[in-house]
């Protein structure tokens, strides 16, 4: 393939732009019969910064993916486009928009970081469903409720959002953030007051128009710490979702907001305190069972449902000082499965796990005395693998 000159960028002239002609340059087809189109200029976004590309279609085929290599941007399709054809292209708005939210909103975010604390956003990925930002330093809980409050005083305030393309000589007297090292022209994008980094995403026009940013998550990540934030039109559909869910419960619970978290702390503390009771139930039960077991019986092997491994554990432990054989018990069904426990005194319970590996394909391990897996095989297999051939 001959080398293409670059993609003329619309976006990067009207972020607010949705639809736009162009003509074919190159359509070159994939090992995965898709199409890779070079078009002489685009509004089509690719995947670059952590950003994920746009979405939207071309002569009404849908857009499946949009790239960029060397300043030149493949968008790729599902049917070809004759070359020299002028072609119509339409972009998702709302999709296009919904970015534009979300990256502005990680730019007042990370550019107030930077003025309070120093430190630097090293990772920034923004996909269709949420925005994370890896910052080179922690942040307490309290730092990072004070950032996402300023934030939203800048959102509130509707501050004009501007992007310039500065010379190298201005470059080198302003003072900027970069995420990356950047070749070329470098495009740089200011919220006065608040922010001034190299960027090559859409944003928004003014800050109002980011809506609202929450924060939604925080974790310790490499020294540092990730936050995850939504914005916008995202934020809204997250909270309707947990407000949601926060009804159902309310409703199921027959209590309000208030009293939530104190009602379900009190049906964990009984549903612990019954399973306990159940667990020293079942102990119990097993007892009962084991103790008509003849002493002179040398192997034992119990099928139960649903049982515990500090239970199962029990049993074999009581099993093996009265029972010289093969001390073994089963919980679970055939259909599905068994989790199982074996121990003994006299017979290696490594072999055991060997020959239930190599004829019933289980999963585990342990030691000459002890060992527990998993194995989907009938009653009767198991019985014949462990005690048919005599290897007690």
């Amino acid at each position: 393939m001959k080398e293409m000159k670059e993609t003329v960028r619309l976006y990067d002239k009207d972020a607010y732009a949705t639809e736009f002609t162009a003509e074919v340059l190159s359509c070159e087809e994939r090992e995965d019969k898709t199409y890779e189109v070079v078009l002489d200029q685009t509004l089509f976004f690719p995947e670059e910064g952590g950003q994920s590309p746009d979405m939207g279609r071309i002569n009404d085929i849908e857009v499946l993916d949009v790239q960029i290599k060397k300043d030149v941007i493949y968008h790729r399709l599902a049917q070809p486009l004759e070359l020299g054809t002028k072609i119509s292209g339409k972009i998702d708005w709302q999709h296009r928009f919904f970015n534009m939210q979300q990256h502005s909103g990680e730019h007042l975010f990370s550019g107030i970081v930077h003025t309070m604390f120093g430190f630097n956003n090293v990772g920034f990925h923004l996909s269709n469903q949420i925005v994370t930002m890896d910052f080179d330093g922690v942040l307490s809980e309290k730092d990072v409720e004070e950032v996402e409050w300023k934030v939203n005083e800048a959102i509130a305030k509707n501050i004009p959002v501007e992007v310039t393309f500065p010379s190298r000589e201005q470059l080198e007297t302003l003072e900027y953030r970069s995420k990356i090292e950047i070749e070329g022209q470098v495009r740089i994008v200011t919220v006065p007051g608040y922010d001034v980094c190299a960027c090559c995403a859409p944003h928004v026009k003014r800050t109002g128009e980011i809506g609202i940013l929450k924060v939604m998550n925080v974790q310790s990540y490499k020294g540092g710490v990730r936050i995850s934030i939504l914005c916008g039109f995202r934020a809204l559909r997250a909270f309707r979702e947990k407000a949601a869910v926060i009804t159902s419960l309310m409703n199921n619970l027959s209590t309000n907001q208030d009293a939530l978290v104190e009602n379900v702390e009190k049906l964990k503390a009984t549903n612990q305190n019954l399973k306990a009771q159940l667990t020293s139930a079942k102990q119990t039960l097993l007892a009962y069972k084991t103790a008509e077991i003849p002493a002179e019986q040398e192997n034992v092997l119990l099928f139960e449902r649903d049982l515990e491994a500090p239970v199962m554990r029990n049993v074999i432990n009581e099993l093996v000082e009265v029972h010289g054989g093969i001390c073994g018990i089963f919980t679970g069904e055939e259909e599905s499965g068994f989790s199982y426990i074996i121990g003994s005194k006299n017979v290696d319970c490594k072999a055991l796990a060997m020959k239930l590996k190599e004829e019933l394909n289980s999963r585990g391990g342990g030691s000459n005395i002890m060992i527990q897996g998993s194995v989907t095989a009938s009653r009767e297999e198991i019985e014949r693998v462990l005690l048919g051939d005599g290897i007690a």
